[in-house]
């Protein structure tokens, strides 16, 4: 009887961008928990090209691009945001 891949990597990565609507610069860390293997240069990358935007627009664009299990989070004006994105 074939067992369940069970196996997991998780990666975490922090990155700027800044906010569309005051210009301030954020610091984002980034974790995703996936199954299959992800190049961390693809993940410095995709975050490199991410010079502004919504936290939860850059959520959405790093989970369709990932997959996987994520949590993106920020301190933006002294509130602090946490972003998840499950798979399936």
């Amino acid at each position: 009887m074939p067992t369940e891949n069970r196996s997991r990597n998780t990666y975490r990565h922090l990155f700027t961008a800044t906010c569309p609507g005051d210009g301030e610069v954020i610091v984002y860390s980034l974790a995703i928990c996936s199954r299959a293997m992800i190049r961390v240069e693809h993940i410095k990358t995709a975050t490199a090209l991410i010079k502004q935007g919504w936290h939860q627009q850059i959520a959405d664009n790093l989970a369709e691009r990932f997959g996987g299990d994520q949590v993106i989070k920020a301190v933006h004006q002294g509130v602090e945001i946490e972003t998840v994105r499950l798979s399936g």
